[in-house]
């Protein structure tokens, strides 16, 4: 049974929040409504209701790569060899059980995938290419590597509507 999610359009407060939050996630109940301009019963409630509709998904802590050892970032394209349901599932399958991909998109275009793998140095990103090549469906890879980032991953961009 499919269920429907109903979405609710969001005001000036609930998205003030969520870019708040997005920015500290530790920022107390206290200072949050005093950013957003409410008292902190309220401000409490609309987070708590935030959550429960899925708004928010959770709280992490932002860790640094290069200081736990991995320093290296590849991005691959991954072409398989057939485009279809099973191909797509087996591959997906995969590449969750790799803890060095950093993250897997699907992506239209002259390519399948887009993964971004995280090592330490090139002997294990060679070990992480060799799991990939393997996986069944796989057909082609191009690599492209990480000199420099230019503009971190800083999480969704909140639109505060026009007035």
């Amino acid at each position: 049974m499919t269920t429907s999610i109903k979405t609710r359009v969001l005001d000036r407060i609930d998205l003030a929040i969520l870019d708040a939050l997005q920015k500290n996630g530790r920022i107390s109940n206290v200072n949050l409504a005093k950013q957003v301009n409410l008292s902190p019963s309220p401000c409490l409630d609309r987070v708590k209701k935030l959550e429960a509709e899925g708004y928010i998904e959770g709280y992490t802590a932002r860790l640094n790569p290069t200081r736990l050892g991995q320093n290296l970032v590849a991005h691959v394209e991954v072409t398989l060899n057939r485009s279809t349901e099973a191909v797509f599932e087996t591959f997906k399958q995969h590449i969750l059980r790799v803890p060095q991909v950093a993250g897997c998109d699907m992506v239209a275009g002259g390519f399948d995938y887009l993964i971004k793998i995280r090592v330490r140095d090139m002997s294990e990103y060679r070990e992480v290419l060799g799991i990939i090549v393997e996986i069944p469906g796989v057909a082609t890879n191009h690599t492209y590597m990480v000199i420099e980032h230019v503009k971190p991953d800083v999480g969704v961009q909140v639109l505060m509507p026009k007035k």
